[in-house]
């Protein structure tokens, strides 16, 4: 059994996660609601001291980045910057501290998404984040100390979050939640390590 903190816990995509960390003990964080710590991804500060007040950890695990929506054409800088800040350099520096933290033989398990892959209007800077998040996955493995594993999930919508998304996603075919936790499973608990976990319909 390994403990994994899950940040984004109480998350659509955070739920997802939960299904295929059944046999671990999960240690929930988030911005905000009923979880064992508040963290925000976008403070180094506020990441490091989760670290440290969690102590021993085998993985960590996010599902969470926030992301500005907008024509191109007229998406601001400051848009641009928030998108950048969360679900970017968020999930960079939540590797970049933890490094110093995690367990020997540890993972990290990020989160990009489709549109990267697949765009749609409106999500230019999320598709944008996410590639980087890719690439960031691919390169940074072959960088890290201890034997330490970093992977990417990489998914299209949930099936739980279609009412929310699916007017955006015309042609799209939405996924379960469970087989997106068997992503997160396997990056946990296999021995893979710099992959993009593509989860499609």
């Amino acid at each position: 059994m390994k403990t994994v903190i899950l940040i984004g816990a109480l998350g659509k995509m955070g739920q997802a996660a939960l299904t295929g960390l059944g046999k671990h003990k999960v240690i929930t964080a988030g911005r905000s609601g009923d979880v064992d710590y508040i963290v925000d991804i976008t403070n180094e500060q506020s990441i490091r001291d989760l670290y440290k007040k969690v102590g021993h950890f085998d993985a960590v695990v996010n599902t969470v980045g926030v992301c500005e929506y907008a024509n191109f054409t007229e998406m601001t800088e400051s848009q641009w910057m928030t998108t950048i800040m969360s679900k970017m350099m968020g999930q960079i520096n939540l590797v970049r501290i933890g490094q110093e933290y995690i367990a020997d033989k540890g993972s990290f398990t990020l989160i990009s998404g489709i549109l990267n892959i697949k765009p749609i209007p409106f999500a230019i800077a999320d598709a944008t984040v996410s590639g980087a998040i890719d690439t960031f996955v691919k390169c940074v493995s072959l960088e890290m100390p201890r034997n330490t594993r970093i992977n990417v999930i990489n998914p299209t919508v949930l099936a739980e979050a279609w009412h929310v998304y699916g007017e955006m996603m015309p042609g799209f075919e939405p996924v379960p939640g469970k087989l997106v936790g068997k992503a997160f499973e396997r990056a946990v608990d296999g021995f893979i390590t710099g992959e993009v976990i593509i989860v499609d319909a």
